[in-house]
């Protein structure tokens, strides 16, 4: 793994990772919602290069050790989520359409003209939007664990949607914060290969020790907010799609895996049975699997 200065991508201070050979084939990864880079498991980002890519990971903005958003104005979810159930506008520093903006700034600084799009969670989002604003950017897009915005087809269960919504006992204590994210990657997570406490305690633990922004998290939340609806924009990508989905995702569910697939055109959909609303370590040589077959499928000439 070879660290790196942070770029200035969209005029921001963007902290990436660039494993592999340069002179390779860029796969651009781009993680959820309040997750680091480091979200992408190290074994997975390796398992791409020893595949033959270039992988590019980084921290989104307002998160990581990435850029914050200016500010200390709280983010009124609950204001803004009402709003965009009106059909009223909703107030946020940035959007999606920004953040695919940092995802091309970081590209140009590392002079990477195309690439393979990955993105999990709200980083599928992000590369949606990246693939139908930027098409001549994209080589292929690959959609994990996301949605195009359609609410009829992406309300979480009650226990994701209350772990998604609450707060650690005490926000200032690491030991908090990690307690609260264990329970969190407990009730979203992969049922079918669920990690034990240790295991989660390890992984949160390290990303607390990094960084933690929950303010940062919230601003990326107003975000998708405000993006509301994607369909219409998802029907005008052209690059080759891969959809992932788990049939187990309690946070964002298999409904709205198949609609993301059915509004991008030519968009093949692989749903994987007992997979949640994570990356679990055994599913780990299968997602490169599939995503190497994509990419080859996908490559020009």
């Amino acid at each position: 793994m070879v660290a790196t200065p942070p770029a200035a991508a969209n005029k921001l201070h963007i902290e990436y990772e660039s494993l592999g050979d340069p002179r390779q084939p860029t796969i651009l990864l781009i993680m959820g919602l309040g997750m680091q880079l480091t979200g992408w498991p190290d074994d997975f980002c390796h398992g791409l290069v020893a595949r033959g890519y270039r992988v590019v990971r980084f921290d989104n903005r307002d998160c990581g050790l990435s850029a914050r958003a200016p500010g200390k104005k709280r983010a009124n979810l609950l204001l803004a989520m009402a709003a965009a159930a009106l059909g009223l506008p909703v107030r946020t520093p940035y959007t999606l359409e920004d953040m695919a903006g940092d995802a091309v700034g970081l590209m140009d600084k590392l002079g990477i003209e195309r690439a393979h799009v990955v993105g999990a969670s709200m980083g599928g989002m992000i590369a949606q939007v990246l693939a139908a604003r930027f098409p001549q950017r994209v080589l292929s897009l690959t959609s994990i664990m996301s949605s195009s915005g359609n609410r009829k087809v992406s309300k979480p269960s009650k226990p994701a949607r209350k772990v998604l919504l609450s707060r650690p006992a005490d926000p200032k204590d690491p030991e908090s914060v990690i307690e609260y994210m264990v329970h969190m990657f407990g009730v979203i997570g992969s049922p079918g290969y669920p990690a034990t406490r240790e295991e989660l305690r390890q992984r949160v633990g390290h990303s607390v020790r990094r960084a933690y922004e929950p303010a940062g998290t919230a601003r990326q939340l107003l975000a998708i907010i405000a993006s509301g609806d994607r369909r219409k924009l998802l029907r005008t990508i052209t690059a080759p799609t891969l959809v992932i989905h788990g049939a187990s995702d309690p946070l964002v569910p298999l409904a709205a895996g198949r609609d993301t697939a059915q509004q991008i055109p030519g968009a093949t959909l692989l749903v994987i049975d007992g997979m949640g609303h994570d990356l679990p370590d055994a599913l780990l040589p299968r997602l490169v699997e599939a995503i190497d077959e994509h990419c080859r499928r996908s490559a020009p000439g």
